[in-house]
């Protein structure tokens, strides 16, 4: 009997904690800032770190069917955690669409994961025609944001991985074109044999800094 209980109160309470993330902190964070709309989250070990590989989680796709998010063998995947609520998600689909549209014959593959309430994600799908995979959770879906390591959950927050399925790169905040393009490029560097994903980091890194305008 204390078993049954148990289940019972743990259902509940995360059912509570989706709550209050998209009933209480979600509709403060559609301003239109380019910075991520950042949530709490259960507090993270110090010592935890993005993993190396993508993390195997299963939410649903348009057709209600459950899919892991490692269907996609051998693809270079470029997975984006969004919201609907989110101002800087949203302003940031269209950029996705153009890069599965250009990259698809290089093997890359864009998939939308999003942590919403299924009808509102399937509504605005629709509406604004993306046409890429998308996998969807409430509860499920913030779990699936906690395996990357992070210590809080930022929207959009976008992972790439080279055809291997090593993370290459994360990416917490709006995608620019710019940035779009040197991390794309480090994946292909990883791909074709020339750079380690640690070397493609730094690599990376190196570049996305000089993007960023001056002080003053």
């Amino acid at each position: 009997m204390k078993s049954v209980v148990y289940v019972v109160v743990a259902v509940a309470a995360a059912a509570a904690g989706f709550a209050i993330y998209r009933f209480g902190i979600a509709p403060q964070a559609t301003h239109e800032a380019t910075e991520p709309a950042v949530l709490a989250a259960e507090p993270v070990a110090s010592e935890t770190k993005v993993p190396t590989e993508l993390p195997d989680f299963t939410l649903e796709d348009r057709d209600g069917n459950k899919r892991s998010i490692r269907s996609w063998q051998g693809k270079s995947m470029i997975v984006n955690f969004w919201a609907t609520w989110c101002a800087p998600c949203r302003r940031e689909i269209p950029l996705l669409r153009e890069i599965q549209k250009t990259n698809e014959a290089a093997g890359f593959q864009v998939v939308g994961v999003a942590v919403d309430f299924r009808d509102d994600v399937l509504k605005y799908a629709d509406e604004i025609g993306i046409d890429y995979p998308i996998l969807m959770g409430e509860q499920d879906g913030l779990d699936a944001v906690t395996s990357f390591g992070m210590g809080s959950i930022g929207f959009p927050f976008t992972v790439f991985t080279d055809n291997q399925g090593r993370i290459v790169l994360t990416h917490l905040g709006e995608l620019t074109q710019p940035e779009s393009v040197v991390m794309l490029d480090a994946v292909k560097r990883v791909n074709s044999g020339e750079l380690t994903p640690a070397a493609a980091r730094t690599a990376a890194a190196t570049q996305l800094q000089e993007l960023k305008p001056a002080d003053g």
